[in-house]
């Protein structure tokens, strides 16, 4: 319990006190440290583990060519691009199990870089003056990343920011300590999806895959879920994804922040992953709820999910650009693509009946798939609802050939 090492990030120069707190508090609990400094323009007031030159010449580059910027901006680049590749190799040869990186915006800006470089399942905890700001785009967080308000601590310790300080120290330490990376015992096949009430795929799926020796991960797409999942993907740490729920891509396009980002889609045949695919839920457009409607939205009607999430639906024009934009997406894999068109419908809601209804939609939809979907991308018909025990057989049956013929590696 006591031979955890934490690595503390930070600018030595203008936070000396602070993590030299933050390092007392980890060892008072048994826990090991290893310090890295940031900072640019001064110094710590006593070394470093890892100085702000090693961190320079780890981006290529050096302290004074950092101060002769004369940008502050460019220059914390530069200890950004060091202090990743630092924390990485560093990870990589056994000499820390977790990080905890302290900031204002500055810091913060570095400390989004060195999270997302290091591999899920490594605790990394960001104490920082502007945690969960708007000015923090989603797609900056890594998947597992911990954040927590440093509250009151701008310049110097003091009862109240200690608290915050002290809790990250304990979080870090105690997450090292419990942490279950991911194991490599079982091939993992990620595959996206929605609540149950809305999608059930994966409730026939996930044991069929269990049985066959897989590991299944099943990400809530949206947003935060879709990030997470095109991390991993694009590490390569998925043997096949079943990539069913596409609603972040249909609100990336409406202007919604409830988007899995910019590369959504794409990071699986960028690494070369197999890739069976569906419009679950692509008849949906989501929006946050607070925010703003954009004017081309606002002549149909919105149903508030709860305070965080209201929905409607894409008109037909708009789902023949998902198509369009589907089949732009999976055009630019490496890998065996294969989509599979439910005829029936692609969420619980919109069948005959129910408020999400619409067969002229679903129509467009698919004429619009038939029409842009071409070779290498296979395409698969079943006449079938996305929730049917059949859409399931045939995604089985995709993923079966593709094990069978080596397509699937394990």
């Amino acid at each position: 319990m006591s031979n955890k090492t934490i690595l503390i990030v930070g600018t030595y120069d203008t936070k000396d006190t602070e993590l030299l707190y933050m390092a007392e508090r980890i060892t008072s609990q048994g826990g090991g440290v290893l310090t890295m400094d940031i900072s640019v323009l001064g110094d710590p007031s006593k070394p470093c583990d890892i100085t702000k030159h090693d961190v320079a010449a780890a981006a290529d580059s050096s302290i004074q060519a950092a101060i002769d910027t004369r940008d502050e901006n460019t220059a914390m680049q530069i200890m950004a691009r060091g202090s990743s590749a630092l924390a990485l190799s560093l990870h990589a040869e056994g000499k820390f199990d977790g990080v905890v990186i302290l900031g204002g915006t500055m810091g913060t800006d570095v400390a989004l870089d060195i999270c997302q470089a290091l591999p899920i399942g490594v605790p990394k905890y960001v104490v920082s003056t502007v945690s969960f700001s708007p000015i923090i785009p989603p797609d900056r967080l890594s998947a597992d990343i911990q954040m927590i308000l440093w509250a009151g601590g701008l310049y110097g310790l003091n009862s109240i920011c200690k608290a915050s300080l002290s809790q990250a120290a304990g979080a870090v330490l105690g997450a090292a300590r419990t942490v279950e990376p991911p194991s490599a015992d079982r091939p993992i096949v990620g595959m996206t999806s929605l609540g149950s009430s809305c999608l059930t795929y994966m409730k026939m799926l996930k044991p069929a895959l269990e049985e066959r020796g897989y590991e299944v991960a099943i990400f809530h797409a949206t947003g935060m879920g879709g990030m997470a999942y095109e991390s991993l993907a694009r590490q390569g740490k998925f043997c096949c994804v079943m990539d069913f729920a596409l609603p972040e891509l249909g609100n990336l396009l409406a202007g919604s922040v409830v988007n899995g980002g910019t590369d959504r889609m794409l990071n699986a045949g960028a690494s070369n992953t197999p890739q069976i695919v569906a419009p679950g839920c692509l008849d949906l457009i989501d929006f946050a709820g607070w925010q703003a409607i954009p004017d081309r939205y606002t002549d149909r009607p919105f149903h508030e999910h709860n305070r965080l999430i209201k929905s409607s639906a894409l008109n037909n024009d708009e789902r023949r650009e998902t198509a369009q934009a589907i089949t732009e997406r999976l055009s630019k894999s490496a890998a065996p693509t294969h989509f599979i068109m439910p005829l029936q419908g692609v969420e619980e809601w919109d069948k005959e009946g129910d408020v999400a209804h619409d067969p002229e939609g679903l129509a467009a939809f698919t004429d619009e798939i038939r029409k842009v979907i071409k070779d290498p991308i296979s395409l698969t018909e079943v006449d079938a609802h996305i929730n049917d025990q059949a859409f399931a057989d045939a995604a089985l049956k995709i993923f079966d050939a593709w094990s069978a013929n080596g397509t699937i590696k394990v």
